[in-house]
């Protein structure tokens, strides 16, 4: 089966590892930006940590639980 992102034609298989790809992509992205949080967290008393906003990293923390779980359904 072939689907059509605009004017381009792709087969179903070839559209489905660019999906993974990207979501696997941003997966690793999220998991970088935790990582570099839980290393060194901007607080008062360290101004140049990195910051995250407290609501955010619980959100990036079940986004990546849920990209894992599309990531396998699509094969990745």
């Amino acid at each position: 089966m072939s689907k059509q992102i605009g004017p381009v034609t792709l087969d179903g298989e070839t559209a489905d590892r660019i999906t993974v790809l990207t979501l696997k992509e941003q997966r690793a992205y999220l998991i970088k930006e935790l990582k570099d949080w839980r290393k060194n967290p901007r607080t008062e008393a360290n101004s140049t940590g990195y910051w995250l906003h407290p609501e955010d990293v619980g959100k990036k923390e079940i986004l990546i639980h849920h990209l894992d779980a599309v990531i396998a359904y699509f094969g990745g």
